[in-house]
């Protein structure tokens, strides 16, 4: 399989199994056309030259057929799906080696777009305790088998609102690292309202990663990140998050935001964010039902797809300009990237990753807390629902029919499988709205990474 799209002056053709990126002339280009989406080595191609060379030279024409013939012999265009094979033998046996712990189902701001409600998952307020954030790293312990990196992640809610328990559980879980071989790595994730020195410096000494939580703009951001007085947040948070980012050398953070259907103009959000100095950004699509009026629907489609290209055009002209930053879903390894399994299933969520809310109940992911259908089982018990775990090991882009002609598989591998159920009620059947996105980043990212090399920008 291959896909072929023009983006940024570039002819750019992707070999969907291989994975390897070439940029091509008109000639190439439009030789590929006529050949289509599979190459027979033992056909007479003779009428698809005669065709082209009514259009350039016919030297030309042979030495793009010339060249594309090698391409194909080197297993760079044109490749067999090797990872069917694979796919096929698929007796994944996981291991849990990641947390998200729900350190509060509670939050002092109430961002409209929100999932978890105002903090509370479809549930009740609450803070989890010591007692249950140690209960789930002996969990992830014990069921992390031969793993040494595990990964927690405090989650709320807004976690600082607990962050006693957030320091108690991180000690614990050093020390208990150190005895049994572990190595935990902890990221935070706040909405910046009560960041100080003291949680800087704890967060700094110990936390790997930290997500900042804005949107853009201070109208982009107040517009829906609000306190519970309806008072906009930007103005508190920005000079802690600038000051966050400056104090861990810009790296190892993220400033991470939303755009909804009332900022489809994102990329002048993500500028803005490179504009105050922050060198880590990230905004996301919102993900809500089409019946609020902030939801991304069919009809913006084209609007958003259009302003990724927009963002990329900027993303390339600051490196040009020697003032470079990182845009999460810009970033790809086109040399070696994720590893087969991963290719194949993703994040993990039910079977590697798993979520801890503040009673102790497990859950596949953050986005399934609250749902009690897949409520798995609770840290405090050890209790672990291994036909839930079961069903989301097994599921890979070859359980997921929309997934088999799509050329971006192997950059999201299927898509979210909170977002596949809560809209489609099978987390087999991706978000289709993602996918789109999905696809028009990768061509995004692919077409950056290629006039980087070709240009030799950071």
């Amino acid at each position: 399989m291959i896909h072929k799209y023009k983006l940024m002056g570039l002819d750019i053709v992707l070999d969907v199994y291989s994975g390897a990126v070439h940029i091509v002339d008109d000639i190439f280009y439009d030789l590929l056309d006529k050949i289509g989406e599979s190459f027979d080595k033992d056909a007479d191609y003779s009428g698809i030259i005669a065709e082209l060379s009514q259009k350039y030279p016919e030297s030309d024409v042979k030495g793009s057929f010339n060249e594309l013939k090698k391409l194909v012999d080197d297993g760079q265009l044109y490749t067999d799906d090797f990872y069917a094979e694979i796919a096929a033998k698929w007796n994944k046996k996981s291991v849990v080696k990641a947390l998200c712990l729900h350190i509060a189902h509670d939050c002092n701001l109430r961002c409209k777009y929100c999932f978890a409600g105002t903090g509370e998952y479809q549930g009740h307020r609450g803070m989890m305790s010591a007692e249950v954030g140690k209960a789930a790293i002996d969990f992830v312990i014990k069921n992390s088998g031969t793993r040494r990196n595990i990964e927690i992640d405090y989650f709320g809610g807004e976690p600082l609102m607990n962050f006693g328990v957030v320091k108690e559980i991180t000690e614990y879980a050093k020390e208990q690292g150190e005895e049994h071989n572990k190595n935990f790595r902890f990221t935070l994730t706040t909405n910046g309202i009560l960041l100080n020195d003291e949680v800087k410096a704890y967060v700094n000494e110990n936390m790997s990663n930290i997500v900042l939580s804005l949107d853009g703009t201070k109208e982009t951001n107040d517009r829906m990140r609000y306190r519970v007085d309806g008072s906009g947040t930007y103005d508190a948070i920005v000079p802690k998050f600038i000051d966050i980012a400056e104090s861990r050398n810009q790296d190892n953070y993220y400033v991470r935001g939303t755009f909804t259907a009332e900022n489809l103009h994102f990329a002048d959000d993500v500028m803005h964010m490179a504009d105050l100095g922050f060198l880590q950004t990230s905004v996301e699509p919102v993900v809500a039902p089409e019946t609020e009026s902030y939801a991304l629907k069919e009809e913006h489609i084209d609007t958003v797809l259009a302003e990724y290209e927009k963002l990329a055009k900027l993303y390339i002209d600051r490196r040009r300009e020697g003032k470079p930053f990182n845009f999460f879903h810009f970033m790809i390894d086109l040399d070696q990237g994720p590893c087969v399994v991963k290719r194949l299933s993703g994040c993990g969520a039910g079977h590697e990753y798993i979520a801890v809310t503040p009673e102790g109940d497990i859950y596949p992911c953050h986005q399934f807390v609250g749902n009690k259908d897949f409520k798995m089982g609770s840290v405090m018990t050890g209790e672990f629902d291994e036909e839930i775990k079961s069903t989301f090991e097994k599921s890979n882009i070859y359980t997921k029919p929309e997934c088999s002609n799509c050329f971006a598989k192997f950059y999201c591998s299927g898509g979210c499988a909170a977002n596949a159920y809560n809209f489609n009620k099978d987390i087999n059947e991706p978000y289709k709205l993602a996918c789109e996105f999905e696809r028009k980043r990768v061509e995004c990212a692919i077409a950056i990474e290629a006039i980087k090399a070709m240009e030799g920008l950071e």
